[in-house]
């Protein structure tokens, strides 16, 4: 990097910080924060609910597998990611959307209250919370790699420079602070991402042309869909998964649809995100599939590989726009996760531990929204330099393995309690489904793996935990149902429109007691 280079970045932070000052004006009250008060147009929550499934992984770990096996990277991850956002749009987003319509909830997981009871939500919460830390915890580790890889500072630096920015915009700004970013940032990423295809594009002549090079030793195999660990199983296995992940399983997503105006635009917003996730990763990936022509990746598992290119392949000023890219993802992702979660533990959390946090009027609660970002931010930073540890290991196991693997458990309840087919299915069956999840995630990546010659296949470390908590659930609706008149009436408020009013006012948090919130219910 030079001068020219430097000015980008520092021009693209500042560019961020002003953004999240002016949205300041915009946040008056926890529902602005958190849901951006239902105002959100569907084209902008569709380009945020797109953007926020990014991050420098992709150019880390998925690099990596492109450089390795080729473009199985795009059939294994963004095209299942596609195909469950479409599915969802149906499914899900618009249910999602009347969470905060006709319930007037501001966090994902605030109507489990009344959909199974307080001790499910709890669960869900935390375990929630705690699971994210270390995702976020991956993506800042995977953009500090890549800024080591340009500028040399170290990974505890980077860690610190990108979480420091991040939590400026997105405390002050809230939810519209990071939908505006995330639409600045994926212009950034447009032109980033049309400047590195063109460059690669033009030196493929060297190796025989678009068509010819396809044939060359470097890229044996390239060409076939589905290598490696990354099978047939491996595919179904993630389209399931990022069938929940994608529509609201990792909560940062489900908050895209809760900020549209009603059901419909949250639809909307849901197809525009799944046509850019098969179209855009395209444009992305194709650099990575032709690396091995061009450069020879110093780490085992390729994932220097698409850093190494740009040095070689971008003029200065270009350069700096490709990494002002790779920044533009991981912060994106990061800032709307720190919402989220400050979100959960805001509505769904305090009140349960802290008697004062139910009383709490719309400017303190707004007050504590915003330190709860911080504190995630920083918890997530400090579990970034614990990436590449005997714990966790690299970036892309904790990322595939780790979030894949326990997401569904938690997921499970909080989806598919949103659908008329599964009314029977009350807190007993939620919670055994989330227990028994993570105990099949604990047994299979670890006592299992350690016992069978060569280790558990990866398909069956991520795919099983799921597996477990939906059948489960189901059956366990099926033994013992629950679907009290009360949860009937939950589960029809968020499957039909009502008279056509969104408000989006947010009620003080409510109390511990299972019955503090049943009201809501009965209106």
């Amino acid at each position: 990097m030079n001068g020219l280079d430097w000015a980008v970045l520092i021009g693209y932070f500042a560019v961020m910080v002003a953004i999240g000052v002016w949205s300041h004006k915009r946040v008056d009250n926890v529902s602005d924060f958190f849901t951006a008060g239902g105002k959100m147009p569907w084209w902008l929550s569709g380009i945020s609910h797109h953007m926020s499934g990014y991050s420098a992984v992709m150019f880390t770990g998925y690099a990596g597998i492109a450089y390795t096996y080729g473009v199985t990277s795009f059939v294994t991850w963004s095209f299942p990611i596609a195909l469950g956002i479409a599915i969802g749009s149906k499914l899900f987003a618009p249910r999602i959307n009347r969470l905060r319509s006709r319930l007037h909830v501001a966090s994902p997981l605030e109507y489990l209250k009344n959909r199974y009871d307080l001790k499910t939500q709890q669960a869900l919460a935390w375990s929630g919370m705690l699971l994210k830390i270390v995702d976020v915890g991956a993506k800042w580790a995977a953009i500090a790699t890549l800024l080591s890889v340009f500028t040399g500072i170290s990974l505890n630096q980077g860690i610190l420079i990108t979480g420091g920015i991040t939590a400026i915009y997105c405390t002050i700004g809230g939810l519209w602070a990071d939908a505006l970013t995330e639409l600045g940032q994926f212009i950034i990423q447009l032109l980033a991402g049309i400047a590195m295809f063109v460059a690669v594009f033009v030196r493929l002549d060297d190796h025989g042309g678009f068509f010819g090079v396809w044939d060359s030793p470097e890229l044996q195999g390239h060409e076939k869909p589905l290598v490696g660990p990354y099978g047939t199983v491996f595919l179904l296995a993630f389209l399931f998964i990022k069938l929940f992940e994608y529509n609201g399983g990792m909560l940062n997503q489900a908050q895209r649809y809760m900020a549209t105006p009603n059901a419909k635009e949250a639809e909307r917003s849901a197809r525009l995100s799944a046509i850019l996730w098969l179209v855009w990763p395209l444009v992305l990936f194709f650099p990575m599939w032709m690396s091995p022509l061009l450069v020879e990746s110093q780490k085992a598992d390729g994932s220097d590989s698409y850093a190494l290119m740009t040095e070689q392949l971008l003029p200065h000023g270009l350069l700096g726009l490709v990494i002002v890219g790779f920044f533009s993802h991981t912060m994106a992702m990061c800032s709307s996760d720190a919402n989220a979660i400050a979100a959960v533990f805001t509505r769904d959390c305090a009140p349960v531990i802290w008697a004062r946090a139910r009383a709490w009027n719309q400017s303190t609660g707004l007050r504590v929204a915003r330190i709860a970002t911080v504190v995630f931010l920083g918890l997530s930073m400090a579990a970034a330099t614990q990436v590449n540890s005997p714990a966790f290991k690299d970036i892309i196991t904790v990322v595939i393995k780790w979030v894949a693997g326990l997401m569904g458990p938690m997921a499970i309840p909080m989806m598919l309690g949103l659908l008329r087919a599964f009314r029977r299915s009350g807190p007993t069956a939620a919670l055994v489904s989330w227990s028994m999840g993570l105990l099949a995630f604990w047994l299979v990546n670890y006592p299992i793996h350690w016992n069978v010659e060569g280790g558990v296949p990866l398909q069956y470390q991520v795919s099983i935990p799921l597996a477990v908590s939906l059948v489960l659930y189901i059956l366990v609706g099926y033994i013992k149902p629950e679907d009290t008149p009360e949860r009937l009436a939950l589960i029809e408020k968020i499957n039909t429109d009502g008279d056509g009013a969104a408000s989006a006012a947010v009620p003080v948090p409510a109390g511990p007691a299972d019955d503090v919130v049943r009201t809501t219910v009965r209106d």
